[in-house]
């Protein structure tokens, strides 16, 4: 039994010496560097994060043009007329053709039978210059011209709406990150004071009531700052997909939404509208577009002329000896047609005369739309004025009414109402700040030129 007892300690010993040795062996070893997981594994790298886009104002402007569609279909639309325009000019001018023929008839007793061929084997081989003119071709030129025009005015119409659908949201979300900064301070006011009521009813110089009041008046704050949440939210949401192509919601302002901007004077945005104004433009080119339209239809009593050039082969033996020329000038002069010309007069005459209703009516509402668009936009310059003094004496408002009250000399609902008062004096300072910016947006559809800061 002593030597089994032996053996037992032996191996126990050796067991102990070789896990010591392992734990030492494994202490002394380096890490390991894990091996990065193969392509389509379990384990995926994280998603880059992209860098914030600071915007200007007319950063976005750039951006919206190249995102949006009915403007980039709109200059699509101006691309083709020049193409329609290039065509009509290289209408008026000379065409040159070569023509490549071999004709073989059947021959009855050295006689050609089919009659329409010079010989048993012809063959043709020449260049064709042609020329035809007439007043029908100058006028569909003319009118290309007035339709590309056209195009480029409607153009300009669809990038004025879109610089107010952009002004009008990049403003929406500079007045919402305010707002929300605002209904966190309102927040923060409200806790403070709901936490001042209960310390002032620990000392028995205030009732519960007040503390109730002030306890409803700190959980309206948090309703409305999420409320400021949600509105920045969607502002963003609706920007972004209007300038990005890819939907990036990570970007940054850089304008201020209360940065002076001048509003010009009457006279000034008189002038420049009835020079830009793209409504104006595109109704005039209509009615010269009508013009030319009557001018082409009468173009169908008078006779057209063309001319016509060869050089070339047309002989029975394929031979440069048998190289010539040729010519010919044709004059066709419309006798009847059972009154078409007549009809397409009339049928051109009256669209002139609509165009030029249409071109009234277009210059009548620019008028009414200058006086329209510029007392919106001296209404707002002159009440934003007092939207900030509002505001700056809501906020003092509000710190001496809190002071009184510490003082017991204000009641709780003054102090609320004071709260309520800095609040929306706030919020109306902010919207009335983006209504200026929209209606200066919506002088810029009048006139062409779109004031910043």
């Amino acid at each position: 039994m002593k030597p089994r007892r032996i053996l037992v300690i032996s191996w126990t010993s050796v067991a102990a010496l070789f896990l010591s040795c392992a734990c030492l062996a494994a202490a002394q070893e380096p890490p390991t560097i894990p091996a990065a997981p193969p392509p389509g594994g379990a384990q995926q790298a994280a998603p880059a994060i992209s860098p914030t886009v600071r915007l200007t104002l007319e950063d976005a402007l750039a951006r919206a043009r190249k995102n949006s569609t009915p403007f980039q279909s709109a200059q699509t639309d101006a691309a083709i007329t020049r193409q329609d325009r290039y065509q009509a000019a290289a209408a008026l001018l000379p065409s040159v053709t070569y023509n490549n023929q071999a004709l073989n008839t059947q021959v009855r007793n050295n006689f050609v039978i089919f009659i329409a061929n010079n010989a048993a084997h012809e063959y043709v081989s020449q260049a064709n210059v042609h020329e035809s003119i007439d007043l029908v071709s100058v006028s569909a030129f003319r009118r290309a011209s007035a339709a590309a025009a056209l195009a480029k005015a409607r153009a300009e119409i669809a990038s004025r709406g879109l610089v107010v659908a952009v002004v009008q949201s990049y403003y929406a979300v500079a007045a919402g990150q305010l707002k929300l900064e605002a209904a966190k301070k309102n927040g923060a006011e409200g806790e403070q004071f709901f936490k001042l009521t209960q310390d002032l009813e620990k000392g028995g110089e205030v009732a519960h009531a007040d503390v109730i009041k002030a306890e409803l008046q700190m959980r309206e704050r948090h309703r409305q700052l999420l409320e400021a949440q949600l509105g920045l939210l969607n502002a963003r949401l609706d920007f972004a997909v209007l300038i990005f192509p890819d939907f990036n919601d990570n970007f940054e302002l850089a304008e201020d939404l209360h940065a002076s901007v001048p509003l010009p004077t009457l006279s000034e945005v008189q002038q420049r509208a009835a020079r830009d104004n793209p409504d104006v433009r595109a109704a005039l080119v209509a009615v010269q577009q009508a013009g030319h339209d009557v001018t082409g239809a009468r173009g169908g009593y008078l006779p057209s002329l063309s001319f016509d050039y060869w050089y070339g082969i047309d002989a029975q033996r394929f031979a440069v000896s048998n190289l010539g020329t040729s010519a010919a000038a044709t004059v066709n002069i419309p006798i009847w047609n059972w009154g078409a010309t007549q009809s397409r007069i009339k049928q051109a005459e009256l669209r002139r005369a609509q165009a030029q209703r249409e071109l009234s009516l277009s210059q009548r509402r620019l008028l009414a739309e200058i006086q329209s668009l510029y007392a919106e936009a001296e209404t707002a310059l002159n009440e934003l004025s007092g939207l900030s003094r509002s505001a700056e004496l809501s906020a003092d408002s509000l710190r001496l009414t809190t002071l009184r009250y510490q003082g017991g000399e204000a009641t709780v609902l003054e102090v609320v109402d004071a709260q309520s008062t800095f609040a929306q004096a706030n919020a109306a300072y902010h919207d009335g700040a983006v209504r200026y910016r929209v209606a200066l947006a919506n002088l810029q559809t009048l006139t062409g030129v779109l004031t910043t800061p």
